[in-house]
């Protein structure tokens, strides 16, 4: 039997903060995930998910609390701020690049 893999030090904390899932859940992927740096500085003027949202004052962690953001107003920084019209269509945007 080999070794097993070493955690790396990003996982280890995910582990210690019980944010770790067991088995991830495809459609409750992390926006962190979703919305990785390398899709953010891709489609928008921001370098992370967390400041893109920090920008435009939302408070938003998880994909359920996005749903419960004005979509008006979201749509609205999205246009601004990105390369989308609307936060339907980063978000779908996200999920095909991130299944694929």
């Amino acid at each position: 039997m080999g070794r097993p893999k070493p955690m790396s030090m990003e996982d280890l904390l995910k582990d210690l903060q019980g944010q770790k899932n067991m088995q991830e859940d495809p459609n409750n992927i992390s926006l962190d995930k979703l919305f990785n740096e390398s899709f953010m500085r891709k489609y928008s003027s921001s370098n992370s998910f967390a400041a893109f949202l920090e920008k435009g004052n939302f408070q938003a962690t998880t994909q359920a609390e996005i749903k419960n953001l004005h979509e008006e107003l979201l749509d609205r920084h999205v246009a601004r701020e990105t390369k989308f019209n609307s936060w339907k269509s980063m978000l779908d945007t996200a999920n095909s690049e991130y299944n694929n």
